[in-house]
């Protein structure tokens, strides 16, 4: 079951202690305005129809997102060794890399939906934003745009875990897809065809349209 691997694997970076590969580069970002009044509560869907009326004019893709984004998980899972000894994490673990990966192995397969921030559908920002809240306490923009002006900007040679990571996918709107980086150019996002999932940085598409990653605390993930 894709799920279950998923799960194995993600566990197998927690034991491998992934840290960043790869290099390329960082495009240039645009200084955004903050948009305070179309903000919404995480886990409700109230204002949806709001965060709706804020991307409508800036949903329209560059092109749809691949159909084959989703990586191999096997090939991943051998790769990390990981093994079914390690399918499940300890509830006990509290460190901020284990709080993170929980959250995200939560959300796995969640359906993607524009404007929509719970378990029955969630977009690439809310995503980012709900687990950050809910592993670290720590407050990002509801806009991926805005959580790119967030943190310090990294180099694409420097990725750490959990750093965020952009793309300029959309016509009018730049970023117009963010994911969290969890290692080995692998990164966790809710992808607009097929929720949220696990896609490697190597993918052509990602490749094409990287724009640059943030990280917003060094001392997040230093443990």
């Amino acid at each position: 079951m894709l799920n279950k691997k998923i799960i194995i694997f993600l566990c197998g970076i927690l034991i491998a202690g992934c840290s960043a590969t790869s290099s390329r580069y960082n495009r240039r970002s645009e200084s955004p305005e903050r948009n305070n009044n179309l903000r919404y509560s995480q886990n409700t869907e109230t204002d949806t129809a709001s965060a709706e009326q804020f991307y409508e004019d800036n949903d329209e893709e560059m092109e749809p997102a691949p159909d084959d984004e989703a990586i191999d998980i096997g090939e991943v899972m051998n790769r990390f060794g990981a093994s079914k000894n390690n399918e499940q994490i300890s509830l006990d673990q509290s460190t901020s890399r284990e709080r993170t990966l929980m959250e995200i192995i939560k959300y796995l397969n969640t359906p993607y939906k524009y404007g929509g921030n719970s378990k029955k559908g969630i977009d690439c920002s809310a995503f980012t934003q709900t687990i950050y809240t809910n592993a670290l306490s720590l407050s990002l923009f509801r806009s991926a745009r805005e959580q790119y002006t967030q943190g310090v900007s990294v180099d694409k040679s420097e990725l750490q875990f959990g750093d965020l990571v952009f793309f300029n996918t959309r016509r009018r709107v730049r970023p117009g897809h963010v994911g969290i980086y969890i290692g080995d150019n692998l990164f966790a996002h809710a992808s607009s065809k097929h929720g949220v999932i696990v896609s490697s940085l190597d993918h052509q598409y990602y490749t094409r349209t990287y724009m640059g990653a943030r990280r917003m605390d060094n001392s997040l993930f230093a443990n």
